[in-house]
């Protein structure tokens, strides 16, 4: 089921259209562009940027960057299609990824995502429905996320969920739909999709409970250093 991506791109606003928008993204990329030594050095920032400001690249994205940066709209075409953290079609409120990278998968990542294909009726990197819930969803595998000590793994717009199963895999995106609040297993609370691309362009984090710096290793993750200790094997860093 293709859900609502056939349609949604024909609803965004032109750039050309809204010359309120195009301003406020003009003075963004300036302060973004003015942070490197060569402008075409903040053409992923850019691209997150115009994500943050209709849900993917569209076709005024590419434009826009390429005019911001003195870059043709091939070179920027070429940058936005090459890796997967940029969309070529709307992304829901919240893009829900389950980890399907080796580890999670033996750990049940891939049951997780089976799951919630049949679950939500959406394929790979789709849309649900408008009126499926109060809000949309995008389901797409991903690759590994580091985390896996955590296994199997999920993540909301990039905010983690770990050791997750089909069950609460389920739950989770049901409370996604319905709007309810939902807390990660770490990191601050959740914002919206074009929220998260704002900060990942570059822009201030803006949560209260954002903590920079990353959360502390799993039990798994330090497991060999407990072995090493108990071991008396010289441990990196260590006198």
């Amino acid at each position: 089921m293709q859900g609502a991506d056939t349609t949604a791109a024909s609803t965004q606003t032109s750039y050309a259209d809204a010359p309120q928008v195009r301003e406020r993204l003009v003075k963004d990329a300036q302060a973004l562009i003015a942070r490197y030594p060569k402008p075409r050095s903040a053409l992923l920032p850019l691209l997150h940027l115009v994500q943050s400001e209709e849900g993917y690249v569209s076709g005024d994205g590419v434009k826009f960057c390429a005019e911001m940066l003195g870059l043709s709209t091939a070179d920027v075409s070429a940058v936005s299609t090459f890796y997967s953290m940029y969309k070529r079609k709307p992304v829901g409120d919240y893009h829900v990824g389950v980890c399907t990278n080796t580890l999670c998968a033996v750990m049940g990542g891939d049951e997780i995502f089976a799951t919630l294909k049949a679950h939500l009726a959406v394929g790979n990197d789709e849309r649900t429905a408008e009126g499926q819930g109060e809000r949309t969803l995008t389901l797409e595998h991903i690759e590994c996320n580091a985390a896996c000590d955590f296994a199997p793994v999920m993540t909301v717009n990039w905010e983690f969920f770990d050791n997750m199963t089909p069950r609460t895999a389920v739950q989770l995106v049901d409370d996604l739909l319905a709007g309810h609040e939902v807390t990660p297993s770490r990191g601050p609370a959740l914002c919206s999709f074009k929220e998260m691309e704002r900060i990942l362009a570059g822009f201030e984090d803006e949560r209260p409970d954002a903590v920079h710096g990353g959360g502390p290793a799993g039990p798994a993750t330090l497991e060999g250093l407990k072995i090493a200790r108990r071991d008396g094997s010289r441990v990196e860093g260590q006198v």
